[in-house]
């Protein structure tokens, strides 16, 4: 514990010899007084200063500078990008620089491109903006900010997802202790899981080794290592995230290993049961906050249980706010041999393989 000005002072003032008046108001008194008071702030900074230096405690840019000691480094955040449908006029063109945007973001065109007999165009576009601002649902980049000649409406074809916002202190801080205290070497599946979470946008990584791919699938060729990865949300990677990965550590793997990189597949988690919602919210609103709630829980365990609580789960629902009371709560997942919800009071188990999602809350 830091020593405060007082204990300082009064220490100082114990080392003056017994003839000298040292009571408040005397010299001696307020000589040492603002010594004190800067000793403190001194001692506070080489609290600190401490704190800086071990990665348990660092923060920003002086946990960057403890993790680079050991190659590691903070992933950058990215700017969202897709291919946007914009529909006009044969001969319109669409130029560098030119926006289109959703509601809740606004995207640069890439490239210049000469609308054509079909009346349409398919052209690359960046957000604005670094990190998760980008990714917008399908069908959300609708408009144009400022009026484009002979351009009438554009639309996105599929999902944008690859806006990345960098790298946590907290992420950053768990991929330095990844590498410091598993020995990643000579590829083995430390190995492989460090490089699959250096990626850009990879949440974490499983690795399955030739052993128990074997168990699974006898026919699995020998050297055959399986990378299986969730984003940076922890739900499942998209397929260009998975094949950026394949190629990212197919530059560094050992000869001889056959690499599978594949995203974890997703369990959707249902819900169901007679909640009680405060009079304050609607219910609309109390099943905002659980599904929030909910999608917090799954990020925490993805990768890390291997089972969903339906014990936690329940605590957890009465967390949110608005909600007061619940009864007859049941869970449960997709059954793939039947294809129907299997529902039940008890914990679901979740594969090496697998990252639970939510699937829905229904209020009954």
């Amino acid at each position: 514990m830091l020593e405060d000005r007082s204990t300082i002072q009064n220490r100082m003032l114990s080392g003056i010899p017994e003839e000298y008046d040292t009571s408040e108001g005397s010299f001696f008194y307020d000589a040492v007084k603002p010594v004190a008071v800067e000793l403190e702030a001194a001692y506070q900074q080489l609290g600190e200063i401490l704190d800086k230096g071990f990665a348990e405690t660092a923060m920003g840019e002086w946990l960057d500078k403890k993790a680079a000691e050991q190659g590691v480094y903070r992933k950058k955040p990215t700017k969202a990008t897709t291919v946007v449908t914009i529909t006009g006029s044969e001969g319109a063109i669409v130029n560098i620089g030119d926006k289109v945007a959703s509601d809740t973001a606004t995207f640069i065109c890439k490239e210049t491109k000469t609308i054509d007999a079909t009346g349409q165009v398919n052209v690359m576009v960046e957000c604005e903006e670094y990190g998760s601002a980008g990714n917008v649902p399908k069908g959300a980049i609708k408009s144009f900010p400022l009026t484009l000649t002979g351009l009438t409406s554009v639309t996105n074809g599929n999902p944008v997802t690859n806006g990345f916002p960098g790298e946590s202190d907290e992420e950053l801080r768990q991929r330095y202790f990844d590498k410091v205290r598993t020995p990643a070497t000579s590829g083995n599946r430390y190995h492989y899981k460090n490089w699959a979470k250096e990626y850009p946008d990879v949440g974490d990584a499983k690795v399955l080794s030739y052993e128990e791919l074997l168990a699974a699938v006898p026919e699995t060729p020998p050297g055959t290592v399986k990378v299986v990865i969730i984003d940076s949300d922890r739900t499942g990677a998209e397929p260009e995230l998975v094949d950026k990965v394949f190629d990212y550590i197919e530059e560094l793997r050992p000869i001889g290993a056959k690499l599978i990189v594949e995203s974890a597949k997703e369990v959707k988690i249902h819900i169901k049961a007679s909640f009680v919602v405060d009079g304050n919210y609607t219910q609309e609103e109390g099943k905002a906050n659980m599904e929030q709630k909910m999608k917090e829980y799954f990020r925490s365990i993805a990768f890390q249980k291997p089972y969903v609580s339906y014990a936690i789960l329940g605590s957890l629902l009465l967390e949110a706010e608005g909600v007061l009371e619940y009864s007859n709560l049941t869970i449960g997942f997709v059954d793939e041999s039947t294809s129907t919800i299997r529902w039940g009071m008890e914990n679901i188990s979740i594969k090496d393989d697998q990252v639970p999602v939510l699937g829905g809350i229904t209020f009954e």
